[in-house]
């Protein structure tokens, strides 16, 4: 008997069919996974689940009223407001008809320990990096104790340590019979933690099946509907140019210090470290978002000021934030001008944007990168999250940087997109570019790098080259062994 069913589910957005007649069964107490490309409509297919959208048609039959708890992708907490406050907010605290802010900060402490997040519960929710923001929405989703949680994306931002115990908790979890749904692009989490799959494609259902009856490739194929090749980086086996970029004693109180390396042209640098490590605060600063910087930064070997974006972009650097949402793309522009936002220079005259070469170099990035958006005058909240990094990683590919750092740069993309991407990166190494690669997926920064930097609390805890690659050896440099 099927716990949760969904019957003919369709939902549509200005110019985009999400879901259309989508139907299938979950068991109770089972981890149901939900696959797709990007666009394919499993957010949305959770959000109606969980009660934020609406279908345009359907129904959802379930053998009991349930309570239903969601982990977005995405921040879905007031950052304005503390991590207490947010944990809190649906159920806050009372003593005498006042907020009881003791008992608040200890509830909150306590939603956070059974997940083993060492996050102060005092600190405001925007001054989280987006792996933090991601543990208390699952610390969120674990202390309303719903009988479904739908996780969208939850290890897209967290370290293999982080990862490992959220795997553990998933196990609790089902043990406790709760029913999770879980959306992922992962295929070595689905075939770790799931039982059964289904697999979307443009919004229609494809196939359900048991884990133990199918196998990735097959589930690729019904993903994407094509063969996926892995790739291998061509970069790495050409010779590497002048000095791009040097870093010398970066440092900011409180989040990192002392940090020196060097980029070279053709070459790709990764970072890898635990989530709170660093890696984001040190890009940032190089960017020049941290005006409590101090060191110095020099592109080409001339030095450059710190704290000054404008200086970074006139030096010929960019950044591709974590963040997409609150840092690297306008929400309220469209696909082409967030896609043109930063080239703009040059596709101007007379202080007037040229249309037409705008949207031709546009139209470029889009069937490059493979974007599936109605037009390219659609507004940009209305993608799904991995056509989102497209066009913010297509933003920066049109400034024609010398060096890019690219944090997360397959966070939430599908695996046929990720080979795109890797290619693409790869493409950009051997063109003469310098590379700065930050990634929680440690397969993916040592695929796509020639070496490797560790940083741990703030440190360098060192440094590896790639014939000294490997998992082991980055983890423990990860958790301070020798």
């Amino acid at each position: 008997m099927s716990f949760i069913r969904f019957k003919n589910i369709s939902k549509r957005f200005p110019g985009v069919v999400a879901l259309d007649r989508v139907g299938f069964e979950i068991a109770e107490g089972s981890c149901h996974a939900l696959i797709g490309e990007n666009g394919a409509g499993k957010s949305t297919l959770g959000k109606i689940l969980a009660g934020i959208y609406a279908a345009d048609e359907g129904d959802i039959v379930t053998a009991e009223p349930l309570k239903i708890a969601m982990v977005h992708q995405e921040l879905a907490f007031c950052p304005n407001l503390t991590v207490a406050e947010n944990l809190c907010l649906g159920n806050l605290p009372q003593r005498a008809g006042f907020l009881d802010r003791r008992a608040m900060r200890e509830k909150a402490r306590a939603m956070l320990c059974a997940i083993e997040a060492n996050i102060d519960v005092d600190r405001l929710m925007g001054t989280l990096s987006t792996g933090q923001e991601q543990l208390v929405q699952i610390a969120a989703a674990l202390g309303v104790n719903a009988r479904v949680i739908v996780m969208d994306e939850p290890t897209s931002s967290l370290s293999a340590h982080e990862s490992e115990r959220l795997f553990q908790l998933l196990a609790q979890l089902k043990q406790r019979r709760i029913t999770l749904i879980y959306v992922s692009h992962r295929m070595e989490e689905i075939f770790r933690l799931c039982d059964t799959v289904t697999v979307l494609r443009d919004g229609r259902h494809v196939a359900t099946e048991r884990i133990a009856e199918t196998n990735p490739d097959r589930m690729i194929h019904q993903m994407v509907g094509r063969e996926i090749k892995q790739y291998t980086s061509r970069h790495l086996e050409r010779q590497l140019g002048d000095e791009l970029l040097r870093v010398e004693n970066l440092s900011s109180p409180g989040k990192f210090g002392d940090v020196s390396f060097r980029l070279h042209a053709g070459e790709v640098l990764g970072f890898a470290g635990l989530v709170g490590a660093g890696r984001s605060e040190v890009a940032q600063a190089i960017f020049g978002l941290d005006r409590r910087a101090t060191g110095r930064v020099f592109v080409r070997g001339r030095e450059i000021l710190l704290g000054s974006v404008t200086a970074a972009l006139a030096a010929g650097i960019g950044l591709l934030p974590e963040d997409r949402k609150r840092l690297g793309l306008v929400l309220t522009m469209n696909c082409r001008e967030n896609t043109s936002l930063a080239a703009l220079r040059r596709l101007t005259q007379l202080g007037f944007v040229r249309y037409r070469k705008e949207r031709t170099l546009v139209q470029g990035f889009i069937d490059r990168l493979r974007v599936k958006t109605p037009g390219l005058d659609s507004p940009i909240a209305g993608l799904s999250g991995g056509n989102q990094q497209k066009i913010a990683l297509a933003k920066w590919l049109a400034r024609q940087c010398d060096v890019l750092m690219v944090d997360e740069p397959t966070r939430g993309v599908d695996v046929g997109a990720k080979a795109e991407i890797h290619q693409l990166l790869d493409e950009l190494a051997c063109q003469g570019i310098g590379l700065l690669v930050i990634s929680s997926e440690l397969p993916e920064v040592m695929n796509l790098s020639r070496r490797i930097i560790v940083l741990r609390e703030g440190r360098v805890a060192g440094e590896l080259e790639s014939k000294e690659f490997s998992q082991p050896s980055l983890l423990r440099l990860m958790a301070g062994l020798r």
